[in-house]
């Protein structure tokens, strides 16, 4: 019985991070392509219909997928929407990404792939996931901060903004990987590989937003 439960933990591990590997390489290449070819770069910034396009798509599978324990459970279902969850926000991070400098999205697209290979693959002996209610409180004051600082924004309270984010979704990304490698007392259900990888996908994509701050 052990031994059955030993391999259907790994079998899940290995799904979730087999598909958050093909959602962030995806990801980045997009990132990529619209930072590196000035046409496609002219072409995501002037069209600011389809960023609010894919930012709406992206906001509601999210949302509905977090939210509907019987869709995300259900095979095609749950895949499918995954998958536009990537392409929505792989479209809305390359457009983010297109208005900053070359140099400064490769070294945040670097430091953040360190930073989530570091907290996925070195789990800590310290079991973190008691902290997921305050972490949500913590949000909340976060989104607070964010919005008092728009208006008296400078380098300096942009630099303080994004470490912070950067930070407080990182701690996320501990929680949510000890949370899905069953550090709690119970296991994660066979079906939530697309949850787990939802989420933690998330945390690594919102950990990038934050380095690369505001344009």
């Amino acid at each position: 019985a052990d031994v059955t439960v030993t391999l259907r933990l790994m079998f899940i591990h290995l799904t979730v991070f087999g598909l958050l590997t093909l959602q962030l390489l995806f990801s980045f290449t997009a990132v990529s392509v619209f930072t590196f070819s000035s046409v496609v770069k002219k072409a995501v910034q002037t069209n600011h219909w389809a960023y609010r396009s894919s930012f709406i798509v992206f906001a509601v599978v999210v949302v509905t997928l977090i939210l509907c324990d019987s869709l995300r459970r259900r095979h095609p279902w749950n895949l499918s929407g995954l998958v536009v969850v990537t392409l929505s926000g792989s479209y809305m991070v390359g457009t983010v990404a297109s208005f900053h400098n070359t140099s400064t999205v490769v070294i945040t697209m670097a430091v953040t792939l360190v930073i989530s290979a570091a907290v996925c693959y070195s789990q800590t002996r310290y079991d973190f996931t008691f902290c997921y209610g305050f972490l949500l409180i913590v949000v909340v004051d976060f989104v607070m901060f964010g919005f008092l600082y728009t208006f008296c924004y400078s380098h300096i309270t942009n630099a303080i903004h994004g470490c912070l984010g950067a930070l407080l979704y990182a701690l996320f990304l501990v929680v949510d990987c000890q949370l899905m490698m069953g550090r709690m007392s119970y296991r994660l259900d066979p079906e939530e590989y697309i949850y787990a990888a939802l989420m933690i996908y998330l945390d690594i994509i919102l950990i990038f937003l934050y380095l690369l701050g505001k344009k």
